[in-house]
């Protein structure tokens, strides 16, 4: 079974916000509103974040819109949503958290080749304002570079 229509939902924030250490790919508990509304591109992962909770690794203050055709099954908006991870991962983000500046971030939502909802996170340190800058000044320099070439 092949899924056509691929989703993909970006923290676009994230990058310019936290220098990104470490990246790994994690599934999510969903009710099936939540997934049905995933599928038609209803959420918004820009105020998220990770947090432990008793050893499990949960999402919080992701937004997923409730479900237009929903009834009085639908689902919370913004509740905390479980992430699968193996143990050995868990135990690893769990050491690394512990630095100081140290979170963990989503940075993409999508459906795979399986139609199953999958969620990007990273381990991300928060950049201070003068690296901000200098993201910027490198991401301006860049596009003129490209206008540059572009014209000749």
């Amino acid at each position: 079974m092949k899924i056509e229509k691929s989703i993909n939902i970006f923290n676009k924030r994230a990058r310019f916000e936290y220098e990104i250490l470490e990246e790994i790919e994690a599934g999510m508990v969903l009710t099936g509103t939540e997934i049905k509304s995933l599928r038609s591109s209803k959420a918004s992962i820009t105020e998220a974040f990770c947090q432990f909770i008793d050893g499990e690794l949960y999402i919080i203050n992701m937004m997923i819109d409730e479900y237009k055709f929903g009834t009085f099954y639908n689902h919370k908006t913004k509740r905390e949503r479980k992430l699968l991870l193996h143990k050995r991962e868990l135990q690893k983000f769990e050491k690394k958290l512990k630095d100081v500046g140290n979170t963990i971030i989503p940075l993409k939502l999508y459906i795979n080749d399986k139609g199953k909802a999958k969620i990007l996170i990273a381990l991300g340190k928060g950049k201070k304002l003068f690296d901000k800058r200098e993201s910027i000044k490198d991401r301006e320099n860049k596009r003129n570079l490209d206008r540059i070439l572009k014209k000749s």
